[in-house]
């Protein structure tokens, strides 16, 4: 799976027009595991038993049994993730590699409902500055790519 940046209105409307269910997961501000793991938990509406480590997330990932299931699957929107994957990289591609790990187990698992995931970007700002023609918007610079890691870290 590669994980590319869009905007994210884009994104979501069109998950929705195909019959998704979508979930943004805002990590603005998240500078840490701890925090990654809250805003998780949040955001996808994770059961307790989930606790904050990896393989938890891995699990929960491959179970969303709580999370509304439409026709055509599950749509999460991450959004605000380059201050995190700038902060902490070797968690973000940990992150990254969870996130994959799900997206592939819900693929092989044939037709039906299954998970995508997008890193999303803000809707760039009109006029100097903001948009892609000031060469500071997102589109300005392609986000880090991770690679894959042989194993989790703790």
């Amino acid at each position: 799976m590669t994980l590319h940046p869009q905007p994210l209105a884009p994104a979501l409307a069109a998950a929705e027009a195909a019959g998704r269910t979508t979930v943004r997961l805002d990590l603005d501000g998240v500078r840490g595991k701890a925090e990654l793991m809250r805003r998780c938990g949040d955001a996808l509406r994770l059961p307790e038993w989930v606790g904050g480590n990896w393989d938890a997330l891995a699990d929960a990932l491959r179970d969303l049994s709580w999370l509304p299931v439409a026709a055509e699957g599950r749509l999460v929107a991450v959004t605000g993730w380059r201050g995190y994957a700038g902060a902490r990289p070797a968690e973000w591609e940990t992150f990254v590699e969870v996130l994959e790990e799900a997206v592939d187990f819900w693929r092989e698992r044939g037709p039906g409902p299954g998970l995508a995931v997008v890193l999303a970007e803000p809707e760039p700002e009109p006029g100097p500055g903001g948009g892609p023609e000031s060469g500071r918007g997102p589109a300005a610079g392609a986000p880090p790519r991770t690679p894959r890691l042989k194993r989790r870290r703790g």
